[in-house]
């Protein structure tokens, strides 16, 4: 019978080790069976790679048996996810850089990231809460991006491994001060990561606050079902969705809620992306609205299907919308492995709270108070179809 590896790195002593002797000295303990009762192999391992701003880096790889998971508790990042196509050829399916250690001073378009404490756009990088108005930086155009110059991607997390029968993750926690970025309380976050054994990473967010404050935060990972050897046009997408935000010229909302009736952002049948993106111009940058109303249900939000490998990528969410990003902004990045990223080379399905929530009265409210707590699950599950 297989044997359910867990690596000793849970204990603070074995953090200390180099990568290679904490593959040697990892520990075992019995193969449990799934509700499914197929045996799983786990593996952990974990790497400190480097200290930034006095604090360690560390690399971690998460492994069920047939694929794996790669993120570091530097901006709570997904480095890779290496996953198998129809003939179990496994290649990484997200844009990334060649090292954890490069994301520390080379500026990207959020490979991977947990943004925060706002994601994606406040109009005019300003809000109003109780009466008082909120400065934030300016980070796109005259507006606030992802949570600021130095947002939670961009921060070193503390991190703890560790296991349950049917998962392995890293549990990571940070705390963003009062006036961080312009946003008011003490915001306590709890991130977990975790692969589970149907091939699904589970990423689970949990904040509290002393002030009353705003959070939306989500992963921004892109992801390639193909592998990277070319762009995204020829995945076919799928959204359980009937209506979208418009946008302005910023990629603003406009506070209109449009059903996707007769446009290009009727996705509720599978269509070719390629197709899609012409039909509206360029690409698609919106949010989706999956949910009128908030609940902790977990709904499908999104199937895409990569025809040529097999890959298939679900995704699941009890957040109240998603950010379909097409890549629209890549132009020849040097990503890793010696790839050059071009426009549409990767997908982002951000599962959050509408854009700009807090100047729109209609939209779902993004602002947390002391005595609540921030909740948001999304998962990404892999398969593979013949």
């Amino acid at each position: 019978m297989k044997k359910r590896l867990i690596n000793c790195l849970i204990l603070p002593i074995c953090q200390l080790l180099p990568f290679v002797a904490l593959l040697i000295s990892s520990c075992t303990s019995p193969s449990i069976k799934n509700s499914n009762s197929v045996t799983t192999t786990f593996m952990i391992h974990s790497e400190h790679l480097t200290d930034f701003q006095g604090q360690p880096v560390y690399r971690y790889v998460l492994n069920n048996g047939t694929m794996q998971v790669e993120l570091s508790n530097f901006g709570g990042i997904v480095y890779k996810i290496i996953a198998p196509d129809r003939h179990g050829k496994l290649e990484n399916v997200t844009l990334t850089l060649d090292r954890i250690e490069d994301f520390l001073s080379t500026e990207n378009p959020f490979f991977g990231a947990t943004a925060g404490r706002v994601a994606n756009r406040i109009a005019n990088a300003q809000f109003n809460l109780d009466g008082e108005t909120y400065d934030l930086a300016k980070t796109n155009g005259k507006n606030h991006l992802h949570g600021g110059k130095i947002g939670f991607d961009k921060k070193v997390w503390t991190p703890e491994t560790y296991s349950t029968d049917d998962a392995v993750g890293v549990k990571m926690t940070y705390l963003s001060i009062d006036g961080e970025e312009g946003y008011p309380g003490n915001l306590q976050t709890t991130l977990w990561m975790e692969l589970q054994a149907d091939n699904t990473l589970r990423i689970r967010f949990e904040s509290t606050t002393d002030q009353a404050t705003l959070i939306n935060l989500t992963n921004h990972t892109y992801f390639n079902l193909g592998g990277m050897k070319r762009d995204v046009l020829d995945h076919e997408i799928q959204f359980w969705a009937d209506a979208y935000t418009p946008v302005n010229e910023e990629l603003i909302p406009t506070g209109e809620v449009k059903n996707v009736e007769g446009t290009p952002f009727d996705f509720r049948l599978p269509k070719i992306l390629g197709n899609q993106i012409a039909a509206n111009g360029g690409g698609f940058d919106h949010n989706f609205v999956t949910k009128r109303e908030k609940s902790n249900e977990m709904k499908q939000v999104a199937r895409v299907r990569h025809p040529e490998s097999g890959r298939v990528l679900d995704m699941y969410s009890d957040n109240m919308g998603v950010q379909f990003y097409t890549g629209n902004f890549l132009n020849k990045f040097s990503g890793a492995a010696g790839q050059t990223y071009d426009t549409h080379w990767g997908f982002c399905l951000e599962s959050q709270i509408w854009p700009d929530a807090i100047n729109h009265s209609n939209f779902p409210s993004p602002v947390l108070r002391p005595g609540e707590t921030y909740t948001h699950t999304v998962d990404y599950r892999f398969s593979v179809e013949d």
